[in-house]
């Protein structure tokens, strides 16, 4: 056999393994393959991406008060009927930052 021969049947050779790994990797990808995932036409769940933290209420408070809001900052606070910041529980700390934003920005 020639040289070229043996190139060719190499070559057909690594395309017959190639389909078989093709083959394989979608039935692999069938078997671990969910009817939990949303079509392609379906809208992706949505996932609540800002979760807003202690740490982040915490920052803009901070801003407010260095900013001559003390006294403000203070009072938002004890309206949710809290001594300090900690203890306000986390379901409210969108509402706080909302209330929070207002501070100072009173025209």
């Amino acid at each position: 056999m020639g040289k070229m021969s043996e190139l060719d049947a190499g070559l057909e050779e690594l395309r017959k393994c190639s389909e078989k790994i093709i083959a394989i990797s979608e039935m692999i990808s069938a078997m671990f393959s969910t009817d939990d995932e949303p079509a392609d036409n379906e809208p992706p769940k949505e996932v609540k991406a800002n979760v807003i933290t202690l740490e982040d209420v915490r920052r803009v408070l901070a801003d407010k008060s260095l900013s001559g809001y003390r006294a403000d900052v203070k009072n938002l606070i004890t309206s949710f009927g809290a001594e300090k910041l900690s203890d306000i529980d986390s379901s409210k700390y969108e509402e706080l930052l909302a209330k929070a934003e207002v501070i100072g920005n009173a025209e």
